[in-house]
């Protein structure tokens, strides 16, 4: 049996979630990890976007992070994350929309001319300071996708100033946060690999 392949970046927070979700799932891929600055002509083939995370499964290509979760959830999903309520989808679309945009320029403030890294640092605390109002443990009190979809995004966001981020009045978000970065979940799927290239032995993830 062919197993799907995974095109991956280990830093990369839409990569990670999908890594998350298929660890979960306890689905077995071929992990590519692809240098950004250097996409192997494999992968570009494959991605229709040349974005990562690309699974490639019975020769279709899914290149949306989101997608790839629910791909593998769908199939299994032993820890229960899709039993959740309606709102996770919600909040998941807005660390995708608003927080996202907000992340991307506090911490690639030169790739946005014009654009003040402090009031978009202001716009992703507001959105962050409503999370933490909500988190109980979790999200909702148990972890669910809407968890796994979104702490990889807090923690980029959380790095670009740790001091920063500690300070802030957010004590529930920030041991939400400290517990993801903490969990054999999150240590197995930074693991590191050397990029891939064409002829080399397959990596089984997870």
């Amino acid at each position: 049996m062919t197993r799907p392949l995974l095109y991956s970046f280990r830093r990369c927070p839409y990569a990670i979630r999908a890594r998350l979700a298929i660890a979960s799932a306890g689905i077995p891929v071929e992990l590519r990890e692809v240098v950004l600055q250097k996409k192997p002509d494999a992968f570009l083939q494959a991605s229709p976007s040349g974005t990562v995370p690309c699974l490639v499964s019975a020769g279709e290509a899914i290149d949306e992070s989101l997608d790839v979760m629910l791909w593998a959830l769908s199939q299994h999903d032993p820890d229960g994350w899709l039993d959740m309520p309606d709102e996770g989808f919600e909040r998941i679309a807005q660390n995708d929309g608003a927080f996202k945009a907000a992340l991307d320029r506090t911490k690639y403030a030169g790739r946005y001319p014009g654009s003040d890294p402090e009031e978009q640092r202001g716009l992703a605390s507001a959105i962050l300071a409503e999370l933490d109002q909500q988190i109980d443990g979790w999200i909702f009190g148990r972890p669910t996708l809407a968890d796994y979809a979104i702490l990889p995004f807090v923690r980029q966001f959380a790095f670009v100033d740790k001091t920063w981020f500690d300070a802030q009045p957010w004590p529930d978000l920030q041991l939400w946060l400290e517990t993801f970065l903490a969990s054999s979940r999150f240590e197995c799927v930074m693991a590191k690999y050397e990029p891939w290239q064409a002829g080399d032995p397959p990596v089984v993830f997870p």
